[in-house]
């Protein structure tokens, strides 16, 4: 961290300079932007109303990251852990990506889109009665310096108004301090744990070893397996405006079906929807008609909606508090699903029900992708394509069905789409399932248009069916069983809307 005169400051592994491979100056100021004269500082100074914001209160998520941390402070007793938000990552040249604070951020500290500022850091201070939470903000600038007007990656004419620390200790109810002062706060030989790679000053100041990172990553990773009522609602949240995003999609169908790439028709149709009722998309949405579908990551969106195809999409909405919707449905686009479609739908549909009616309590996380699999490899043998038996298939070490249905059927779900990633085997797809977990079961049938061993009047087809699974005590609640999934419902989903 380096100091750049008037009480400015840059998080940066090394000094900033004016070179040419560097699109700041040491001020945040673009190199090609005019330089002010000393009567224009001056001026600039001057003439400003006090702007203070009014009717804070205290965030919604306060009660429960007050719960996280206190759990996360039993965990490492004495330990001083470093959690950063991140450093803003360039997208070309002086243009950054939107910043997106890191999850486990985000998760202890209750700070979502509107209120994240790159480069803070969270701090759990160890004290003889557990920890104290400091968080190191980059504050509102004041008027007396000439932050608020030239620094194009922290100034408020450039980005728009931060918080003081005043009114992000009253909305988020921790102790919040300067980003000038995490450096004295980080001296000292006290044993410290970091969440690595996400602030390159912070990377570089605390020194902890690969292992003892991964640890405390994994750690982070798996308090986030059972989600409180506070995620809960978020999750609820998003998944409302999925729907409504899936309803504006297949309002511009008519639309989509005239534009050369019609993909993107609908998916700046549910970006719009994410954008307006929430924070942004939660991964990049996947449009996928005729045999894109069998594509399984298909983001190009690129190609042409045709009538008589089936267009598979996969998209989610993110809620401010950075909590996303999984969802995938399969639509005819004329509203009408033909006779081969319709059995393959019937299949996916079927391995759906038998996957979501496995998550319960008690059971293993690899149940419900068993379930849904034993009907892919049954209806798959009875369409004359499997070489061996469907009992052969299921053999672990046969596996031919998935050959159509090559990824596993679902992931937990939460704050990031593939939530808890960094859990140990045997806390995740190992483990048991317990009431607050929230998962996806997604099952799918892709028939590749060159694929020989199926009759031709299938090859093309790509359906895939997604929903977001509570775990609860007495099984499951499927919470996006009110975006439509049966054929019936969905032909008359698409008829309309689509008019």
């Amino acid at each position: 961290m380096q100091k750049t005169g008037k009480g400015i400051y840059l998080m940066a592994t090394k000094k900033v300079t004016t070179k040419s491979d560097s699109p700041f100056n040491n001020k945040g100021t673009r190199l090609h932007d005019i330089p002010p004269s000393t009567d224009h500082l001056t001026f600039m100074s001057q003439g400003w109303a006090p702007s203070p914001l009014e009717g804070v209160t205290a965030h919604e998520s306060v009660p429960f990251t007050k719960k996280r941390r206190a759990k996360l402070s039993k965990a490492y007793k004495g330990v001083r852990l470093v959690i950063p938000a991140g450093n803003l990552k360039v997208r070309s040249n002086d243009s950054d990506f939107q910043f997106r604070a890191h999850s486990a951020y985000s998760w202890l500290t209750g700070i979502g889109a509107s209120d994240a500022v790159p480069d803070s850091v969270l701090v759990l201070e160890p004290t003889k009665g557990g920890h104290e939470a400091l968080l190191f903000i980059h504050p509102r600038s004041p008027r007396d310096q000439d932050e608020f007007f030239r620094n194009a990656r922290h100034g408020e004419f450039w980005v728009g108004r931060r918080m003081t620390k005043e009114e992000t200790e009253k909305r988020y109810g921790i102790n919040v301090r300067h980003i000038d002062t995490l450096p004295a706060q980080l001296k000292g030989k006290k044993k410290v744990l970091v969440v690595r790679g996400e602030d390159s000053s912070v990377d570089k100041v605390v020194k902890t070893t690969k292992i003892q990172d991964k640890e405390f990553a994994t750690h982070l990773s798996e308090m986030r397996l059972i989600k409180d009522q506070y995620e809960i609602n978020e999750m609820k949240k998003a998944i409302d405006t999925t729907s409504r995003g899936f309803d504006d999609m297949i309002k511009v169908f008519p639309e989509a079906i005239k534009s050369p790439k019609g993909e993107r028709v609908l998916e700046g149709a549910f970006f719009s929807r994410a954008r307006v009722e929430g924070n942004d998309i939660g991964y990049p949405s996947i449009v996928a008609s005729g045999s894109h579908a069998c594509i399984l990551h298909w983001i190009r969106n690129d190609g042409q909606v045709k009538k008589g195809d089936l267009i598979l999409i996969d998209a989610g909405a993110e809620t401010d508090a950075f909590y996303t919707a999984d969802i995938t449905r399969t639509l005819p686009i004329n509203g009408k699903f033909s006779k081969e479609q319709l059995h393959i739908y019937n299949i996916v549909l079927e391995a759906s029900n038998a996957g979501i009616a496995a998550v319960k309590p008690g059971a293993s996380f690899g149940d419900f992708h068993k379930a849904a699999m034993k009907v892919v490899a049954h209806r798959m043998s009875e369409l004359g394509v499997l070489p061996v038996s469907p009992e052969e298939s299921l053999k672990p070490e046969s596996g031919l069905h998935r050959r159509w249905m090559p990824h596993s059927t679902g992931h937990m779900l939460g704050i990031d789409v593939h939530d808890c990633a960094q859990a140990r085997r045997e806390n995740y797809t190992l483990a048991k399932l317990e009431v607050g977990m929230l998962l996806t079961v997604e099952p799918g049938i892709y028939i590749h248009p060159d694929d020989e061993f199926v009759p031709p009047q299938y090859r093309g087809i790509g359906v895939r069916i997604e929903d977001d699974i509570l775990v609860t005590k007495d099984g499951n609640i499927n919470l996006s069983a009110g975006i439509p999934r049966t054929p019936d419902a969905v032909e008359k989903w698409v008829k309309k809307l689509s008019r």
